[in-house]
């Protein structure tokens, strides 16, 4: 099982709400390579998504667009 790449870091979902990836996990049973992140508003809720999913694009607005877009290491700022 090889870990693929993804910056650790803030990333801002395509419907304007900013989380930190944390890093990568695997699910127990299939090893499917997920995202581990957390919102950074509310009540700071860990997620997970799938790896591929994280990357995929979206249709917004008749536009394609990245579900994440990374923003930078932890604790910079970015609006």
């Amino acid at each position: 099982m090889q870990t693929p790449e993804l910056k650790i870091g803030r990333y801002r979902h395509y419907k304007n709400k900013d989380y930190t990836v944390l890093g990568i996990a695997f699910h127990s049973e299939t090893e499917e390579a997920m995202v581990l992140y957390q919102q950074e508003y509310g009540a700071r809720n860990l997620w997970v998504r799938p790896y591929e999913m994280f990357l995929e694009t979206v249709a917004l607005d008749g536009q394609t667009v990245q579900r994440f877009e990374y923003l930078g290491p932890h604790g910079t700022q970015q609006d």
